[in-house]
């Protein structure tokens, strides 16, 4: 059941990637979209499909796999319900590095950004880690939830701070650090690939560890387990996926809190089958947000950030008030 699941949700997204390439401001006819691939001829419409659509889908596509992953990766080793790169101020520290280096260092190219947003998310994460973790009690829920909003909420103002002393970055930022994939090119996927695939490997690899991880530190430990090495591998990994998912798209928010609760509601808690279906879910879950957002404001665009926070805000809320995330 849970091969024929996968199976049928790799085939809706199939289906939404289609429908993501043929439709938006101007609809494409079926025929001229697979006309394009197979008979190209440098028409208008087949040259928005290969220069815009088709970058657009694959780059929200493989930004919701990843950013779902790293969102079940953090939940796992937190022991938190509500952790995701977003809430846990990854994606802040990734996106503030980012323009940084845009703005006040001059990096300008895709490769430059991507290796300033992964060194922020892995310096956010540290610094999230170390204040969680302060303390007789050690880490807790609650103390590394109320650290990732803090860290989260600095690098936030930081970077707005920054944008409003220089008018030349304002407009040029503003709409990718809500979360966009409209307007990115075929390149800004092939600089981040290499690491997403790099950090996807290793949370498959670590899928079977996890199921062990989850039972808590002490039952893992006396399995025979090494903790520390296991947190520091999916850390690893979860570095790779979020600061590459926000070079190329910018910190798109909630993805890593929706889609492993929903995996886990279909695949149950075997690791080994959530980390999968996470990917695809999360794929899935970011094509379709961003086809919404074609037609919220027609003929404007909403960034498809807004719409990933406008269904994740009460799937929050909910898991917030579920009791679930306990001292």
């Amino acid at each position: 059941m849970r091969l024929t699941g996968i199976v049928l949700f790799m085939t809706l997204l199939a289906f939404a990637v289609l429908c993501s390439i043929a439709f938006g401001t101007a609809d494409i006819p079926l025929r001229h979209v697979i006309g394009s691939f197979t008979g190209y001829s440098g028409t208008q419409e087949q040259l928005i499909i290969r220069t815009a659509r088709v970058p657009r889908a694959l780059i929200a596509a493989s930004v919701g796999a990843c950013l779902a992953v790293a969102g079940a990766l953090m939940q796992v080793i937190a022991r938190n319900p509500i952790a995701s790169p977003s809430t846990f101020g990854v994606n802040s520290g990734a996106a503030f590095f980012a323009v940084i280096g845009a703005g006040l260092l001059g990096f300008e190219s895709m490769q430059a950004q991507t290796w300033m947003a992964l060194a922020g998310a892995g310096i956010s994460g540290l610094i999230v880690f170390v204040m969680g973790s302060m303390g007789k009690d050690g880490m807790t829920p609650v103390k590394i939830t109320l650290a990732g909003a803090s860290i989260a909420a600095f690098f936030a103002s930081v970077t707005q701070g920054y944008m409003l002393t220089s008018g030349k970055m304002f407009d040029q930022v503003l709409v990718w650090l809500v979360g966009s994939v409209a307007g990115r090119e075929m390149n800004a996927l092939t600089a981040v690939l290499p690491y997403m695939g790099i950090g996807m490997l290793l949370a498959l690899v670590l899928s079977r560890h996890l199921n062990v991880l989850a039972m808590g530190d002490d039952i893992a430990q006396g399995l025979g387990q090494s903790t520390a090495r296991m947190k520091g591998a999916a850390a690893l990994s979860i570095i790779l996926l979020a600061g590459a998912s926000v070079a190329a798209a910018g910190p798109v928010a909630f993805v890593g809190i929706i889609v492993p609760h929903v995996a886990r509601r279909i695949a149950g808690s075997d690791y080994r089958w959530m980390i999968p279906y996470c990917a695809v879910l999360g794929a899935l879950l970011l094509v379709t947000a961003d086809l919404g957002s074609r037609y919220i404001a027609m003929p404007k665009e909403v960034p498809v950030g807004v719409m990933t926070a406008v269904i994740g805000v009460p799937f929050f809320v909910y898991i917030a008030r579920s009791g679930r995330v306990t001292r």
